[in-house]
């Protein structure tokens, strides 16, 4: 089964229509670091990343890891790291998104498996399916409510694609 993103608001998966959030530049083929667009394609998904602090261990057939205080993800097109997972230190001179965050966004997250294996420096990164409260427009990832994202966490399995359109 398929993740669709079918418009700036809503998200489809088997019979459920979910309503989402999108990059505040909507949707592009030709994404590129910082430009508030999603990514245009099919992409496979990765781990389950959650807050053990915030939230009990989501039922998922996913790899469900619980984010710590020194988890981040590199968005530095200089860097050797640049859309992957990082270890933060103190004296990192990287930029980069960080996972424990004070708000409640990446209490829950799935990386979406955009620029992923063939990276490509400035194409994008930290492209996540993670949460939102009020829906405004993201950076280029796809927010959804906790309980929709639970509902989606139960459903979909590692086989599981979203297709941005």
């Amino acid at each position: 089964m398929t993740i669709i993103i079918k418009n700036k608001a809503t998200l489809l998966f088997d019979d459920f229509k979910i309503k989402c959030s999108v990059g505040k530049k909507g949707f592009s083929i030709k994404k590129k670091e910082g430009d508030y667009t999603s990514p245009r394609g099919t992409f496979n998904l990765g781990n389950l990343y959650y807050r053990a602090d915030r939230l009990q261990k989501p039922v998922s057939k996913l790899k469900c890891i619980k984010i710590n205080k020194n988890m981040g993800w590199c968005d530095d097109p200089k860097s050797k790291y640049y859309n992957k997972l990082i270890v933060i230190r103190k004296n990192l001179k990287i930029s980069f998104e960080k996972l424990f965050r004070k708000d409640h966004k990446y209490d829950l997250l799935i990386p979406i498996k955009y620029n992923y294996k063939k990276i490509v420096k400035n194409k994008g990164s930290a492209i996540f399916l993670h949460l939102t409260k009020n829906y405004l427009p993201t950076k280029g990832c796809i927010a959804l409510r906790e309980r929709d994202f639970l509902i989606l966490c139960k459903l979909i399995k590692k086989t599981t694609e979203i297709k941005i359109n």
